[in-house]
């Protein structure tokens, strides 16, 4: 039997930040977005990556299995990919590949600004950010400094 590695405080709280993500994440996905009144393809009053995915995927299929790729696989394999790297059980040489799933996770927060604005400048209904949003985005920019702290170990 090994002894366990010792681990400088430091390591041990992005460890620690790291795994967190993986509550945050899929909590962040059916907390509400936004809330919207009177938008043509979102029935209820808040709107969560989780209902968004669903009216999503009645529409349109590809569309939705594209988002999905994004704003739920992408973030969580690079979660427990730089999970599994700082805890010695992947190959530090696979960090780069780890960083690339975060730079794919991003560009689901950039799509919800993007609609956000189109909303608002069509001047179709009421569009408010909630919470969820900035839980969403949160977890995503907490995963990109994670990864970036974790480059120059």
């Amino acid at each position: 039997m090994t002894p366990p590695v010792l681990r400088p405080r430091a390591q041990s709280a992005r460890i620690a930040a790291n795994l967190a993500l993986l509550i945050l994440f899929p909590l962040a996905w059916f907390a509400p977005l936004m809330r919207a009144q009177l938008l043509p393809f979102f029935r209820a009053d808040e709107i969560s990556v989780m209902s968004g995915l669903v009216t999503l995927w009645s529409e349109d299929v590809l569309l939705a299995l594209v988002v999905i790729l994004f704003a739920l696989v992408a973030p969580m394999l690079k979660t427990i990919g730089l999970a599994l790297i700082q805890l010695g059980r992947l190959p530090r040489r696979l960090l780069p590949a780890v960083a690339m799933l975060g730079k794919l996770a991003m560009a689901d927060i950039f799509l919800i600004a993007l609609y956000i604005l189109i909303a608002k400048g069509m001047g179709v209904g009421r569009l408010e950010v909630a919470w969820g949003l900035y839980l969403f985005t949160f977890c995503i920019l907490l995963s990109l400094a994670l990864s970036m702290t974790e480059r120059k170990q």
